[in-house]
């Protein structure tokens, strides 16, 4: 029973962390991001807060996946 838990546990943990890496914006680089970074510089940027709070996000969820896993190789 406490298997079956931590493996529905550990899917939702890994859907998290697939939609918290997702919803992060990209580094840009290149001639593409100098005009991209001019443009938001000109048109107003985007929100710094939002991914400083997805970077945490995904590190906890991270470290949770990883503790989920040890645990169920631990089971077996």
């Amino acid at each position: 029973m406490l298997k079956i838990v931590i493996n529905i546990l550990q899917v939702l943990c890994a859907i998290g962390l697939i939609s918290t890496v997702l919803l992060q914006s990209g580094k840009s680089a290149g001639l593409s991001g100098s005009i991209a970074g001019a443009g938001e510089t000109v048109f107003g940027g985007k929100k710094k807060g939002l991914d400083d709070l997805l970077s945490k996000l995904t590190a906890y969820i991270a470290v949770l996946f990883m503790a989920l896993t040890l645990s169920l190789g631990l089971m077996n």
